[in-house]
């Protein structure tokens, strides 16, 4: 029980980091660089938010770099691929389609990819 914890509590932490980058990064795209399409800037952005996350699920969260680095970096990237895609699909309809607040959208397609993203990396990526 207590080392589930702690293995919750580390996912928490990785996830706010990966989720700064990311949302710093959609941040700069759409005021700096001035992309037109949220879901574009966030797809993006949700690349460097998605490799922050595997190297800190890899050697922080679960700890389980025994199996190749190669190997689970291509089933975390498939896995992350989807999210992605998923994401940025939410942020699209959200923000682009609905003309809702992208900020809110982010948050709303966020919770979406932290339920995916942990059950998929503790039972697909990082076998538990």
């Amino acid at each position: 029980m207590k080392s589930q914890v702690l293995e919750v509590s580390r996912y928490a932490i990785n996830g706010l980091v990966a989720t700064v980058v990311h949302y710093s990064v959609l941040t700069v795209n759409l005021s700096l660089l001035e992309f037109e399409s949220a879901g574009l800037a966030n797809f993006f952005a949700a690349i460097f938010g998605i490799t922050v996350s595997f190297l800190g699920s890899r050697y922080y969260v679960f700890n389980r770099a025994t199996e190749g680095f190669l190997q689970q970096a291509l089933k975390f990237s498939g896995l992350y691929g989807v999210i992605a895609v998923l994401h940025g699909l939410l942020l699209f309809i959200w923000t682009d389609r609905l003309g809702l607040d992208y900020r809110l959208g982010f948050l709303v397609a966020t919770v979406v990819q932290i339920l995916m993203s942990y059950f998929g990396n503790k039972f697909l990526v990082f076998k538990a």
